[in-house]
């Protein structure tokens, strides 16, 4: 009866070490699942969150309805400044006296300007700066058929619009052609649409406009007798205040991170594709749909020193710029140097 009941405990200590060697193993498969679970836990946890992406920076710009706001409707319209990491609000003014009353409003960013007008806001004690030049165009359009070229302009008459960069531009021309604004009749008319219908009706012998009138008084039987592209003359330039750049550096150069982006878009995709936006936004007639083309634009750039100071020049003669102010002091390095 001992040795049966010994042979048992023995059994029993046996049994109970068995369920002991198995709890143990599989004590440790669970650690192993739990440790590495809380490893798969912590290298979560020390991985970095994934990164929200920012919301785009708004960048106000006041644009007249002409060639050189192109780029920057093809880059808001093909989302290029939002992946950029920029948000461009265009507004388009149908007036430059309209642009500078928002500008001057504390409404705008930026704006589309020319060189006359930056020496006339630096003048009024506006620390306005020329961020890039862009690609605008004013051509001197006839239709007399006694005027072949510029020089024949001497005594003639011809519309444009004073203390504008229209009169510098014209001015620069007449320059080349060996007259002065002296050997002309100026006729001062600063709506462009009233000054095409005054050529076409043969009430002067010459104006100055941009597009999209230029196109139309080339269908209507006028004759370009120069352009700034021809003539080598740029006054038009995207500018800032100091104060905007200060705060939105970033948001400029990313901006025109977009402008050259629309620049390549409308190189590598027919004209056919945007014109209707073009149409649209810059104002052309749907006539003339077949007539219009489109400037091969380039990248942005900065401006030339030389068109800076050639244009306060003529600023200071005129009696529009009397202040020391050199072009070092009005061309900004945000994103291009000086």
């Amino acid at each position: 009866m001992k040795r049966l009941t010994r042979n048992k405990m023995m059994s029993l200590l046996v049994l109970m070490l068995i369920v002991a060697m198995i709890g143990a193993g599989c004590g440790n498969n669970s650690a192993d699942t739990a440790n590495s679970a809380n490893a798969a836990q912590g290298n979560e946890a020390a991985s970095p969150p994934a990164e929200e992406t920012a919301e785009p920076v708004t960048l106000s710009l006041g644009l007249l309805p002409s060639i050189d706001a192109i780029p920057f409707i093809i880059a808001k319209s093909q989302g290029f400044d939002r992946s950029n990491g920029v948000d461009l609000d265009i507004q388009t003014f149908k007036s430059a006296k309209d642009r500078d009353v928002a500008f001057q409003a504390g409404k705008l960013d930026g704006l589309s300007a020319d060189l006359v007008a930056i020496s006339i806001y630096n003048e009024a004690g506006l620390d306005v700066k020329i961020a890039s030049t862009t690609f605008g165009e004013f051509d001197l359009l006839t239709g007399n058929d006694d005027i072949q070229e510029v020089k024949d302009l001497k005594g003639k008459s011809v519309i444009l619009s004073k203390n504008t960069s229209t009169q510098y531009t014209v001015a620069m021309m007449l320059k080349q052609a060996g007259l002065t604004e002296a050997d002309i009749k100026i006729t001062e008319v600063p709506q462009i649409p009233t000054r095409l219908e005054l050529l076409k009706n043969n009430k002067a012998d010459a104006a100055i406009l941009p597009e999209p009138f230029v196109t139309m008084g080339q269908t209507a039987g006028l004759r370009v007798l120069s352009s700034t592209v021809t003539a080598g003359v740029n006054p038009f330039v995207l500018a800032f205040p100091q104060t905007a750049i200060d705060a939105k550096a970033e948001a400029i150069r990313s901006m025109y991170a977009a402008y050259d982006e629309a620049v390549a878009y409308m190189k590598s995709h027919d004209q056919a594709e945007y014109i209707d936006l073009i149409i649209k936004e810059v104002g052309y007639p749907d006539t003339l749909k077949d007539d219009i083309q489109v400037p091969a634009y380039l990248p942005a750039n900065q401006v030339d020193v030389k068109e800076v100071e050639n244009a306060f020049a003529w600023a200071r003669e005129q009696g529009l710029l009397t202040r020391d102010i050199s072009p070092e002091d009005v061309i900004s390095d945000v994103q291009f140097s000086k």
